[in-house]
């Protein structure tokens, strides 16, 4: 079991950049956040990441797996033991997202 992710939940790169939920689903909420899901998009912002002399900023969280077992409206819902990639804007893998601080009521596995 693992403590389901929310709109509020603190997430960064690996840089630093802040990650933030841009279209949660509206039927499901967690300590009155609403759920996020396989089909959440998470925006991050102000990641310093660069490569040689140019920047490469992470700028999207690509979930890889979510609960098996708990879903809202037919996507699996997305917990702190879900794996994930931050993405740059030409879609190269950076790295792990950072879970920082997440709602501590609900679970799913």
């Amino acid at each position: 079991m693992a403590k389901l992710l929310h709109a509020n939940a603190t997430i960064s790169c690996p840089h630093g950049g802040t990650a933030s939920l841009q279209n949660a689903q509206t039927r499901v909420a967690a300590s009155g956040q609403f759920a996020a899901d396989l089909s959440s998009r998470w925006v991050i912002t102000g990641c310093p990441f660069t490569v040689g002399t140019g920047p490469r900023p992470c700028v999207t969280i690509q979930w890889i797996t979510a609960a098996a077992r708990v879903s809202v409206l037919g996507n699996n819902v997305v917990t702190q033991a879900s794996s994930a990639v931050c993405l740059s804007a030409d879609g190269i893998p950076q790295g792990a997202p950072i879970i920082a601080v997440m709602q501590q009521r609900v679970t799913a596995m």
